[in-house]
């Protein structure tokens, strides 16, 4: 009897988990088809997880990056999805012997995600939390109906008769949840393709018009000819991203806008994105960097990017940098997700090539690095400079406003650090005696890079070769003819700057204002 007792609670815990996970499944399916017709950027998972994002330490959100790379949004995706279940699973066993404690449960997941959604950065008002909202009350009476099904089989207590358990009917109910939830997700991925569409389109007709300011030619020998080294441009599809947009933001370029106001502005404007490309627009090359690149990480690329001055729609708007008597020393750059992004007024306006980048590699913006504008500045670290999917610009002071990343302890000015990478050979690589090409990048925008030194062991520094210099905004190739006898050995390498200053020894973290310390690779010769 007790062993029948015992398989009657499996059977009941099994049927409730199955009830559980149906009934997540319908919160999220009617959630996404409700986001798809409201803002699909309101979508419960897309805002939990941008308000986990949020609130997580900048030193765990370094840790992510590091950890996962590009990656690290699809395992904070997985995350939640993972935690969801669990929570699905313990409800539905709950709803078993109490349906409506369990289907209460899936109510206040409900209120959560739409507290969430309210508290994003671009929320657009109340209309965001009714994904949630709705998808809980889906959920909700989703358990309630398919949990009623899930008694005990009364056969296997010897009271036939009672009970009236059907597994027909929890079959039938548990389909007919499925089917329904299956209808409203492939309506809502259905609804949200429908808007990021015209996304799409207006970036496939986009026809950027030419520069009035060409880039300068590439010198020849940029490119130095040794197998595994960095490549000079970064192709569109290789070049790094790192921000925290769970879903990557489908910008209309037709009905795209910046506004440009604030302390000191005069003449606060407005522009499209026909306005913008009817102004003269400059060319160059330009080496972004993220703060979050540890010594040799590979968050940095190098782009030929198509834009609008900056300096002089500020100059348009009545802006003067503080040393000509400006109000404003900090401009607070605000993208279509919410994100906000601080850069010093001075840097902007001293001469350097700072732009609201419309094209990149001879064709518009990607949606991952920004369509239809982006801004680059360069000489700062991206999350000072980089502001991707723009749409407003604020002139303000560092003491009035903290940006996004400040008020996560990262520091308020960003200037790029003097560093150099080994590209090739790889760590733990086993090259063949004799000589071998160590070659790789070095970078200091605003300065550009003189000189490069390599060290193996604790031998003598030596100087390397220098690729030519494109400009002082673009990194720079170097290579070294290693002699390499047989043993393990560390490479290491070094950089010197355009002021003469070399690269410093001391190795820092990437919090609060980027990595220092040569990098170094161990190889072994046989």
């Amino acid at each position: 009897m007790q062993h029948v007792s015992s398989f009657r609670r499996l059977v009941r815990a099994g049927l409730g988990a199955l009830a559980g996970l149906l009934a997540a499944f319908t919160a999220l399916a009617v959630a996404e088809l409700v986001a798809g017709l409201v803002r699909p950027a309101a979508g419960p998972v897309t805002v939990v997880g941008g308000a986990v994002i949020d609130r997580t330490p900048a030193a765990v959100k370094d840790f992510a990056i590091r950890t996962f790379g590009e990656n690290d949004k699809t395992v904070l995706q997985l995350g939640i999805l993972a935690i969801l279940v669990l929570i699905a699973v313990g409800l539905g066993i709950l709803a078993v012997s109490h349906r409506r404690t369990g289907a209460a449960g899936v109510l206040l997941f409900g209120i959560v995600g739409a507290a969430a959604a309210l508290s994003r950065p671009d929320s657009t008002g109340t209309g965001d939390a009714l994904p949630s909202i709705a998808g809980a009350v889906a959920g909700a009476v989703a358990l309630y109906v398919v949990a009623a099904r899930a008694v005990p089989v009364p056969a296997l207590e010897g009271q036939a008769g009672t009970g009236a358990w059907s597994r027909r009917g929890f079959l039938t109910a548990a389909g007919v949840t499925a089917v329904a939830a299956t209808s409203a997700g492939a309506l809502g991925r259905y609804f949200t393709g429908r808007q990021g569409r015209g996304a799409v389109a207006s970036r496939h007709t986009l026809v950027l018009p030419g520069p009035a300011s060409p880039a300068p030619a590439v010198p020849a020998g940029v490119q130095l000819k040794v197998p595994g080294i960095t490549a000079f441009t970064t192709p569109n599809s290789d070049f790094y991203r790192v921000d925290i947009a769970l879903t990557v933001p489908k910008v209309d370029a037709g009905t795209w806008r910046l506004r440009i106001h604030g302390e000191g502005v005069t003449r606060p404007r407005t522009f499209t994105l026909d306005q913008l490309l009817a102004r003269p627009l400059i060319e160059r090359d330009i080496t972004l960097t993220c703060v979050s690149n540890e010594v040799g990480g590979p968050y940095i690329g190098n782009a030929r990017w198509l834009g609008v001055p900056l300096a002089d729609l500020l100059q348009e708007a009545g802006v003067r940098p503080p040393s000509q008597g400006g109000r404003a020393d900090q401009l607070v750059a605000r993208s279509v997700d919410g994100m906000t992004l601080g850069s010093p007024v001075e840097d902007l306006m001293d001469g350097r090539d700072a732009i609201l980048a419309v094209g990149m590699n001879g064709e518009p913006l990607p949606f991952d690095h920004g369509f239809p504008v982006r801004m680059l500045v360069p000489g700062l670290y991206g999350y000072v400079s980089a502001c991707k999917w723009i749409e407003d610009i604020e002139l303000t002071t560092f003491d009035a406003y903290d940006p996004y990343w400040v008020k996560r302890k990262w520091a308020r000015r960003a200037p790029i650090k003097t560093q150099a990478r080994i590209d090739t050979p790889r760590p733990f690589a086993r090259p063949a005696a004799g000589i071998v090409t160590v070659a790789g990048v070095a970078w200091a925008q605003r300065r550009g890079i003189t000189r490069v030194q390599i060290r193996v062991d604790d031998g003598p520094w030596q100087d390397a070769d220098l690729a030519a210099q494109a400009g002082v905004d673009t990194w720079r190739q170097w290579s070294y003819r290693w002699n390499a006898t047989p043993g393990g050995h560390n490479l290491t390498v070094r950089a010197t700057d355009g002021t003469g200053r070399v690269q410093t020894e001391e190795r820092t973290r990437t919090i609060p204002d980027g990595a220092s310390g040569w990098h170094s690779v161990f190889v072994t010769v046989p």
